[in-house]
């Protein structure tokens, strides 16, 4: 027997196990979340003021709008003047506004801010008036974004936590909104955990921090609105796409940088401070070839699904069912295939991974295009539960992602997903209590009170040092 036969029999078979049980604990809750919701999505469904359904001869111009707590800001008032005679609506019960139009063209919709629910206000970066173009036989949406009294925002598309039904301010403590919360907290801590398993088995398998981990993700978001918007593209297909094109760049990142620079012997610190560089020059990219704007994948407007007091997209269903599925497979290859084994031998001790055989090189190049690859897939389903994504979508999730692999403990994959699941968990559960962004500063904080007393993190080796 082999010395690297021995020490992958021994190293952790019965924490392993007892992950993979988690994992798929993790799944089946998760995965019976989605089928109740679907189950109960026609009937669940909130129904626009105005019913409208595109035609040949007939397009729609509507949205949602959120108060900064997750809950439907109803009666607002709206005006929309274009084409037809001008109209005046009001949202209804659901927060929905919606009319029908029969001349496709511009119009311009414009919110009554007087007529905003107390303690709301529409957020600066709002355009209000706005302008949209509407065509017959479609839907055209636009968003108006509203902040509450601590500074937080529903409706927006930049920041990490935002969309459907989270919650962005303190205020009184209800079993609906506990459970709206810790629904949204799992949704944040899956789409977390897909982010994060690259960045910890990359840092497991080479020892590096790769700052620029954050821009595989934006990446993703960006190519999928470029394939399913500009190429017109199926919306599976090109999140498909995305994932092998992110794979890809991952796989050419290692060969024309990475294994390179590691020949030559470069300290792991040069190298972090190569992947900041390399993340400031993704960002300008982004920016030069799409803008700072925020940009939609899916342009419908999303629809909503309520499961007792819980509500959630459509999308944020999709989104959950299949970080699920991809994290129980990735589960499953590091536990039971060869490559699998011979990835966390490389990760647990690289010289005697290569004496025992094993092709390090190869094994590192695998993880840098796997890591690209979820990355990438993470990406698109941000971008789809947020209704959107910009240039800094990965940038604001780097820290989170940080935090949970070390959390975690560094280079494990299995704790990056435990250590996303905890900070998503205490990011969304923060809003019960606390405004605005102290609930990353809450998140921080448990992690600086578990590295207090484990600093190798919840699922990390103690180091002997001397």
């Amino acid at each position: 027997m082999t010395p690297f036969t021995q020490r992958t029999r021994t190293a952790g078979l019965l924490s392993s196990r007892r992950m993979l049980a988690g994992l798929l604990l993790i799944g089946v809750a998760s995965l019976g979340l989605m089928g109740l919701g679907a189950t109960s999505a026609s009937a669940a469904t909130a129904t626009p003021t105005t019913k409208c359904v595109a035609d040949a001869t007939t397009g729609c111009i509507q949205g949602t709008i959120k108060q900064s707590n997750g809950d439907p800001a109803v009666g607002v008032k709206l005006t929309i003047a274009g084409g037809d005679a001008p109209e005046t609506l009001t949202t209804d019960a659901a927060g929905k506004w919606g009319v029908a139009i029969t001349v496709a063209g511009p119009y311009t919709v414009t919110l009554d801010t007087t007529t905003l629910p107390s303690g709301e206000t529409l957020d600066p970066s709002v355009t209000n008036p706005a302008t949209v173009t509407g065509g017959l036989g479609r839907n055209t949406g636009t968003i108006f974004k509203l902040s509450g009294s601590g500074g937080s925002s529903s409706g927006s598309t930049s920041a990490p936590t935002t969309g459907d039904t989270s919650a962005a301010t303190g205020g009184s403590v209800t079993w609906e909104r506990f459970l709206q919360q810790a629904a949204s907290g799992i949704r944040l801590g899956l789409l977390l955990a897909l982010a994060s398993v690259g960045l910890s088995l990359i840092y497991g398998t080479t020892g590096l921090s790769n700052f620029a981990h954050g821009e595989q993700v934006t990446l993703g978001g960006l190519l999928a609105f470029v394939l399913a918007n500009q190429l017109g593209l199926n919306l599976f297909l090109a999140a498909f796409l995305t994932v092998v094109v992110c794979a890809a760049t991952g796989y050419f990142q290692d060969a024309l940088i990475w294994k390179p620079l590691r020949k030559r012997g470069l300290p792991n610190t040069q190298l972090m401070i190569v992947t900041i560089g390399l993340s400031i020059a993704l960002q300008y990219a982004f920016q030069f070839f799409i803008g700072a704007k925020t940009v939609r994948i899916d342009k419908a407007n999303p629809v909503t699904v309520e499961i007792g007091p819980i509500t959630l997209s459509v999308q944020s269903l999709w989104a959950m069912g299949i970080a699920v599925a991809v994290i129980i497979l990735v589960g499953l290859f590091l536990l039971r295939s060869r490559i699998g084994r011979a990835t966390r031998a490389v990760s647990d001790n690289p010289s005697l991974a290569a004496a025992s055989g094993i092709d390090v090189d190869a094994i590192i190049r695998l993880v840098w295009t796997a890591s690209a690859g979820l990355a990438g897939l993470a990406g698109v389903m941000l971008g789809l539960v947020l209704n959107g994504v910009n240039w800094q979508t990965g940038l604001q999730l780097l820290l989170l992602m940080f935090a949970a692999v070390t959390l975690g403990g560094l280079g494990t994959a299995f704790g990056a997903l435990a250590g996303a699941m905890i900070i998503g968990m205490v990011v969304e559960l923060t809003n019960l209590v606390l405004p605005g962004d102290f609930k990353y500063a809450t998140a921080l904080l448990i992690l600086i009170l578990v590295l207090l007393v484990r600093p190798q993190g919840i699922f990390g080796r103690r180091e002997r040092i001397g």
